[in-house]
């Protein structure tokens, strides 16, 4: 079975979803699935559909370099880890790829509360990720 075969509910929802300039390919055992959501609940239903074909993410066969659209913004926050920074991941679990870094006390943007343990963040660098939800606190 192809990886285009096995994705084919995600591949759908990404053609059904409004993903501006979406790129869907096979590549050395790998599907890419690339372009720029409208908004943080495409991005974070994408993932939901992933992880129901694959649970926890387990076999890697898929890479999604899915980016909301920056033109969305969003409630800011602050990390608030003890001394370390906090990490910013590719999806929502700590088994995904870590694509940044936001330092103790740095004010970020929450795009998407993606579930009560996951928030979907952007920092002032327009990294964005998923970041464990129990250090970050809203901005008065």
């Amino acid at each position: 079975m192809s990886l285009q075969d096995k994705y084919k509910v995600l591949i759908d929802t990404a053609n059904s979803s409004g993903i501006d300039g979406l790129q869907v390919a096979e590549l050395d055992g790998v599907l890419q699935i690339r372009g720029t959501a409208p908004n943080a609940d495409v991005k974070n239903k994408l993932w939901d559909v992933y992880n129901q074909i694959d649970p926890n993410f387990l076999t890697g066969d898929v890479v999604m370099n899915v980016d909301v659209s920056t033109a969305v913004t969003g409630q800011q926050v602050r990390v608030i880890t003890e001394s370390s920074n906090l990490n910013i991941r590719k999806g929502p679990g700590t088994d995904q790829p870590i694509v940044g870094k936001a330092a103790k006390d740095e004010i970020i943007t929450l795009i998407s509360r993606a579930n009560d343990q996951w928030w979907l963040v952007r920092t002032k660098d327009n990294e964005e990720g998923y970041c464990y939800a129990q250090y970050l606190e809203p901005v008065s």
